[in-house]
């Protein structure tokens, strides 16, 4: 197979509705594989996709208005956070309750976030990570791995029963909140809900993982030496 590699695509020639074979290159998706590319559109005719894309779109839309400029053109400028975003996207789904699996070390962002979808007149269902006090070898680590000393308890994150109870709750959407690399997989895996992140796990940028594709500063935390 001939993987895509979208990212190194000089032109991006798909967003601009441009699917010349003479044009794209080699690696392009649209050249290799346009049987998975016709196989997935039908895949919008699901009754899932068919609830939420067309809603995305609208989102999508709403985050941006247009604004004057000062040479005369009008310019799109945005005008939605993130969690107003995810707030309005519920919303017009005619959703009432929805879910937040948070990280013990965002459990101030996650007092915060669930406050303003209250205010957004959203029912918040809210788990944290620990839920379950469950050592983190019952769960299957090695004792090697706790971030301690292997022989004491430590307690492990548990983004299962984040999910199963998030499920029995019967939320129609849930929020990650800082959940780990691995267990915010784990967590989307056996959600049953469909799933969006607001805060991405980064300890080290303060969970603002994009800093670090920008500053030199760095740059050397990135590749192992």
């Amino acid at each position: 197979m001939i993987i895509p590699q979208c990212a190194i695509c000089p032109g991006k020639y798909c967003s601009r509705g441009i699917k010349d074979l003479q044009v794209v290159p080699a690696f392009c998706p649209m050249r290799n594989h346009a049987d998975i590319i016709e196989e997935a559109v039908k895949k919008y005719e699901y009754e899932e996709a068919r609830k939420l894309y067309p809603v995305s779109c609208m989102t999508e839309r709403d985050a941006y208005s247009w604004q004057e400029a000062r040479e005369g053109k009008a310019q799109l400028k945005p005008v939605r956070t993130r969690i107003r975003e995810v707030a309005e996207f519920c919303k017009a789904l005619g959703a009432k309750r929805i879910g937040v699996a948070f990280c013990i070390g965002l459990a101030d962002e996650a007092s915060r976030a669930a406050e303003i979808l209250e205010g957004n007149g959203l029912e918040v269902c809210s788990v944290v990570c620990k839920c379950g006090a469950i050592d983190k070898v019952v769960l299957g680590a090695p004792k090697e791995y706790k971030i301690g000393s292997p022989e004491k308890p430590e307690v492990g994150c548990n983004p299962v029963t984040q999910a199963d109870l998030l499920n029995a709750a019967k939320t129609s959407f849930n929020v990650i909140i800082g959940l780990c690399v691995g267990h915010d997989m784990l967590f989307t895996r056996f959600s049953q809900a469909p799933v969006t992140t607001l805060i991405v796990k980064d300890r080290f940028t303060g969970h603002n993982p994009v800093i670090s594709l920008y500053t030199r500063y760095h740059r050397s935390l990135l590749v192992p030496s």
